[in-house]
């Protein structure tokens, strides 16, 4: 588990928000370490990853903590959600080249019911200045509150948008001194 097996921290701190046995969306989700807390917490998780490898480490993790998670395999470039399914979507550290990811994030939002989170922590551009803990290595990949809000802006009321320095301890793949992008996003009630 490159990224360990524990929660996101910034992701357990939001998920506080959530109703009990709320229905998550993870997208990206990988080893599953996100969506199997989550189910761990009394929600019902879909995780979906291009990697059957994850998935099938994400099941794993999943059965030895007692829980279910249901898994899909897709390419986010092109998978769309059921429109207004789920209370939350989680997505931590899932970087979309630009040429997709405004339209897949556009998709993952329309997945939102009203009043529905979006929990969103990515490595931000100074990432590339001198962090070593773990992102992508080419700035277009990485995600700034300006790119979040032309991506999401005029679909989720922002609840909580932040940048800036921060410790990681998660697995191997991703630890000391980071330099990330936080936004939380709100689906409004239909006019």
């Amino acid at each position: 588990y490159h990224y360990g097996q524990a929660p996101d921290a910034f992701l357990a701190e939001q998920a506080q928000e959530c109703a009990s046995g709320s229905a998550i969306l993870g997208p990206g989700d990988g080893d599953g370490r996100n969506g199997v807390w989550l189910a761990s917490q009394g929600h019902t998780v879909h995780s979906v990853d291009i990697s059957q490898v994850g998935l099938d480490k994400a099941a794993a993790l999943a059965a030895l903590s007692g829980v279910t998670l249901h898994t899909e395999q897709a390419d986010l470039a092109t998978w769309q959600p059921v429109p207004h399914s789920v209370d939350a979507v989680a997505l931590i550290y899932v970087h979309l080249p630009p040429a997709i990811r405004r339209d897949a994030h556009r998709r993952l939002a329309g997945a939102l019911r009203p009043g529905g989170l979006l929990v969103l922590e990515a490595f931000h551009p100074r990432q590339l200045d001198g962090y070593h803990s773990g992102g992508p290595k080419s700035a277009d990949m990485l995600y700034t509150l300006e790119a979040l809000r032309a991506d999401f802006g005029d679909l989720l009321q922002e609840v909580l948008a932040v940048e800036g320095e921060i410790e990681l301890d998660e697995g191997p793949g991703h630890q000391g001194p980071a330099f990330v992008t936080r936004w939380v996003g709100r689906a409004s009630a239909p006019r």
